[in-house]
């Protein structure tokens, strides 16, 4: 593969560092008490409900509305997390999937509202893209260590 100024590893490193400053930054800008007073987790009960699919309205009641508390923590933590390990590069396979999965509730969710996909989709595909190219090769805690080879 010919590419300009990086090799294809080192560029798909590129796209992994930014995908998790996108992630860190996600984590950044939230109000984190209003979230973990249940700002967010309310909101997304209120778009759960008049959602168009029953699976995601009895599913998010079943999961998500019975631990509102767990719950606004564990996105806001696991948004930490995607963002630490895809900028380090540890446990990158893992941090990809998470990635992938998180946005892809995320996508489902609001899948009646276009205007927010964007950024989901392509954060989306920089996860599948990252993870089938092997994206924690370069410039990474776990290419240093071996990890994933």
């Amino acid at each position: 593969m010919d590419t300009i100024w990086l090799d294809g590893a080192e560029w798909l490193a590129v796209l992994r560092i930014g995908l998790g400053l996108w992630w860190l930054e996600s984590w950044r800008h939230k109000d984190k008490k209003t979230w973990f007073e249940g700002a967010g987790i309310a909101w997304a009960a209120d778009v759960a409900a008049k959602h168009r699919w029953a699976v995601v309205r009895s599913g998010f009641a079943k999961v998500v509305g019975p631990r509102p508390k767990a719950m606004a923590y564990l996105v806001l933590y696991a948004e930490l997390a995607l963002g630490l390990g895809l900028i380090l590069g540890i446990l990158t396979p893992v941090a990809l999937v998470g990635a992938l999965l998180l946005n892809v509730l995320y996508f489902v969710l609001m899948v009646h509202d276009w205007a927010e996909q964007g950024q989901n989709s392509m954060m989306a595909l920089i996860s599948v893209v990252a993870l089938f190219g092997m994206a924690w090769q370069t410039w990474s805690l776990d290419g240093a260590l071996g990890w994933f080879q």
